[in-house]
């Protein structure tokens, strides 16, 4: 039962429960990834970007290096968009009646969220690395955007465990379906089915048992039962 309800089998085509989807680990471990993930591109693009009073551009502030800030801008981004698709589906996955579907969607959660847990490791490494080696006088205007560049890089280790949790969650989803057998209904051919309480399907020429087959008598020595004479031969 607990299975069924795992996949949406046992409710679907019910009415949607806001306080139980809510109240759903799943759900929760996904809000505070979505909240990680806006802390995370929010500081960066808000106060990563600054510039010394005698320059014009605005470098990035994690060791002047543009590729920390894009790296941690877009998995910021795309994390809080996967955050969003996959809180729809959990929402909408009691509906869904096929089981290929409910599979598939299970595995991509499963593969997205370890994905993307190993992309915020390296997140953390980069911004980590590169905010060690940055050169900051003292009295160094850039120093305002410390706190942001500290904020990016601890959001991003804590979003490190919150999408691995995410991936187990889903890992545990996949086994409960898995142990259900709701994924090994495969066809079963009945002429290997042992337990069958017919036989094999026998083709025409299995039918027929060898030698059984006659030629047809002669037309010279046909006998008419019913006429009661013989054919003579000319």
């Amino acid at each position: 039962m607990e299975a069924a309800a795992a996949y949406g089998a046992g409710r679907a085509g019910g009415a949607f429960d806001p306080v139980t989807f809510i109240k759903q680990p799943q759900t929760i471990v996904r809000a505070v990834s979505w909240l990680f993930s806006i802390v995370v591109f929010g500081s960066i693009i808000n106060e990563g970007y600054m510039n010394r009073p005698t320059e014009v551009e605005q470098h990035c502030i994690f060791n002047r290096n543009p590729n920390a800030c894009n790296y941690g801008i877009t998995i910021g981004v795309l994390a809080f968009i996967g955050c969003m698709a996959f809180l729809a589906l959990d929402a909408y996955f009691p509906q869904i009646s096929s089981v290929k579907d409910r599979k598939k969607v299970v595995l991509g959660d499963i593969g997205f969220s370890a994905f993307w847990s190993f992309l915020w490791f390296v997140g953390f490494c980069f911004l980590t690395n590169q905010w060690q080696v940055t050169d900051l006088e003292k009295d160094d205007p850039l120093k305002e955007g410390a706190d942001a560049a500290r904020a990016a890089i601890t959001f991003s280790f804590f979003s490190i465990f919150t999408w691995a949790a995410q991936a187990f969650l889903g890992y545990q989803r996949y086994r409960l379906g898995a142990d259900s057998a709701l994924f090994s209904q495969e066809y079963t051919d009945p002429s290997q089915d042992t337990s069958a309480p017919y036989g094999p399907y026998l083709s025409g020429d299995e039918m027929e048992a060898p030698g059984s087959y006659q030629q047809p008598l002669s037309t010279g020595s046909y006998t008419s039962a019913s006429e009661g004479y013989q054919t003579q031969d000319y």
